[in-house]
């Protein structure tokens, strides 16, 4: 894995934890990146390293998470786009490139929308596209609906980092796609000591967040988006099922043709190896390169839906 350096920047009610990975060329343009709801910054690790040090790219953890869980509320993706404003502003980014991943990706195009000062173009990575919650169900019940497994980790304790391990590397989304990336970016998850570790997430920053993914707010951004967007979308869902978050089909019914949101598909990865796999994090790398129009980044121009 390539080095990083990780900073605290001011935010409200403390600091927030940000990698960073810096460009070989100090002038090269920056790109902030936000990570999913039980996830951390060490997510986009993959991505980092074959962006081949052409660009910078800064993640934060995300309030109530890893390296910032000592971060109090009130959380919710409205309080992560002001804490995405206010790191651009203490780094010194003005229409920065956005990405997100997952809850990342809402997070992402409610700051383009709340903050079009800071932000730019936007890559959403299989998120910031919502349907309306159903009714029926409570808000444990969409909450299991939404992130299953992943909640109940989060209650879990495990008597040592091999066992955190052989949980994740169980995951039908990892089984096949373990790397030392991946590695390191589970463990920063963990905190604690032997034989009672724990993940770092709060569960009351991810239940208000996974909530709040249906206000209204957020479920519309991406129809006011300031500047435009492209969705890469994994054909695979959350756990490698078939399914995947979304489809031809899905996103036909979302009505996107009068929006900035450019949807483009990426075979052959799940919900989470679009990020940390070898392919994901290839084409979200070309992807950013060609977005800030990096020099010598001519092979990342690609067409939509290529």
């Amino acid at each position: 894995m390539i080095p990083y350096e990780e900073i605290q920047v001011p935010v409200s009610g403390g600091e927030l934890a940000v990698l960073r990975w810096p460009a070989t060329d100090p002038g090269a343009p920056a790109v902030v990146a936000l990570h999913g709801i039980t996830a951390n910054a060490l997510s986009w690790a993959a991505v980092a390293r074959r962006l081949e040090g052409r660009l910078t790219l800064i993640a934060p953890d995300l309030r109530g998470r890893a390296g910032s869980s000592a971060l109090p509320g009130p959380y919710g993706i409205a309080a992560h786009t002001d804490d995405a404003a206010a790191l651009a502003e203490a780094l010194g980014l003005d229409r920065v490139v956005l990405a997100g991943h997952s809850m990342g990706a809402f997070v992402a195009a409610l700051a383009a929308v709340r903050h079009p000062e800071r932000f730019g173009p936007l890559l959403l990575v299989d998120g910031g596209i919502g349907f309306p919650a159903p009714t029926h169900l409570s808000p444990d019940e969409l909450m299991t609906a939404v992130i299953g497994p992943a909640m109940d980790r989060l209650s879990m304790t495990f008597p040592d980092r091999a066992a955190y391990r052989s949980f994740w590397q169980a995951h039908p989304a990892f089984a096949a796609a373990w790397s030392a990336e991946v590695d390191a970016y589970i463990q920063r998850d963990l905190t604690g000591d032997e034989p009672a570790m724990r993940s770092t997430c709060r569960i009351e920053a991810v239940r208000t967040d996974g909530i709040g993914l249906f206000d209204e707010e957020v479920l519309t951004a991406v129809r006011k988006l300031p500047a435009p967007a492209t969705l890469l979308w994994a054909q695979r869902g959350l756990m490698d099922e078939e399914q995947g978050l979304y489809d031809e089909t899905r996103l036909a019914a979302a009505g996107l043709g009068d929006t900035e949101v450019t949807p483009v598909p990426v075979r052959d990865v799940n919900h989470y190896t679009l990020l940390t796999g070898d392919t994901g994090a290839e084409e979200i790398a070309r992807r950013l390169l060609a977005l800030t129009g990096t020099p010598g980044a001519s092979d990342a121009t690609v067409p939509p839906g290529a």
